[in-house]
């Protein structure tokens, strides 16, 4: 009628929608052929970064210089070597040696969301390593009250020793690829006489690279801590109307 007012529109029935978008995979970072304490400075300062949420989930990858590392529970007594510098660390575990040849791994892991459960922790990293050997037919396995990664339960593969702080990992494992094994027979490696130690060469009988192992362990990885190490996000759009505007973001 005239002098009437328009009627208003309707309300909107445009709601809110939450769009979930694929969790970053794990990042990975290849250091090379690096001495040690640069790189023990490294993972303390990333360790501190995932604490405060600045990075994800992190797997540091290198090569060491020879060094010993001694962990909270000491060398127990045992006499190690003169010539190779030494370290005392706050991994748990003994004393074990990196060099050459070995591919040691550092995962910086946010535990957390994996409900603080460091003994779980603990045993997925050794999976990793057991998946990564499985492509040169290397059937490794966890030996119940051993710590690292066994071939047949008597030749150690790879030592394992990880520190927890405000939940987040560092340290981690060592894998020998090609290391010169006589290096072990100079002290009691984590306890244990140093001719129990064996490698990914001694195992195949032939000569393998650290670049061989890498993308396999690389894949492992992403296997075990991808998506659950990285809960999916939820984002809300300002409206979800077929007349809106859509996010620049890829989903």
């Amino acid at each position: 009628m005239p002098g009437e007012l328009p009627s208003a529109p309707p309300p909107s029935r445009c709601l809110p929608t939450l769009t979930v978008l694929a969790p970053p995979p794990p990042a990975v970072r290849d250091l090379g052929h690096r001495p040690y304490l640069p790189v023990l400075e490294l993972m303390r300062e990333l360790r501190r970064e995932r604490k405060a949420g600045r990075i994800g989930d992190t797997l540091l990858l290198v090569e060491h210089d020879p060094v010993i590392t001694v962990g909270v529970q000491g060398a127990d007594g045992d006499v190690l070597p003169a010539d190779l510098p030494v370290h005392q660390v706050e991994r748990g575990g003994k004393s074990t040696y990196h060099g050459p040849g070995q591919l040691v791994g550092y995962p910086i892991v946010d535990l957390l969301p994996r409900g603080k459960d460091v003994r779980r922790f603990v045993h997925q990293v050794e999976e990793l390593v057991v998946r990564s050997l499985q492509p040169f037919g290397i059937e490794a396995s966890r030996v119940p009250g051993k710590r690292g990664v066994w071939v047949d339960g008597e030749r150690k593969i790879a030592s394992v020793g990880v520190a927890i702080e405000e939940w987040v990992s560092f340290h981690g494992f060592a894998l020998n690829v090609s290391t010169d094994l006589r290096a072990f027979e100079r002290f009691r490696p984590c306890g244990f006489e140093g001719r129990i130690m064996t490698s990914v060469e001694r195992e195949t009988g032939r000569a393998v690279a650290l670049g061989e192992v890498t993308p396999f362990l690389v894949q492992a990885w992403s296997e075990i801590f991808g998506a659950e190490a990285n809960p999916a996000h939820l984002r809300a759009p300002a409206a979800a109307c077929p007349s809106a505007v859509p996010p620049t973001e890829s989903a």
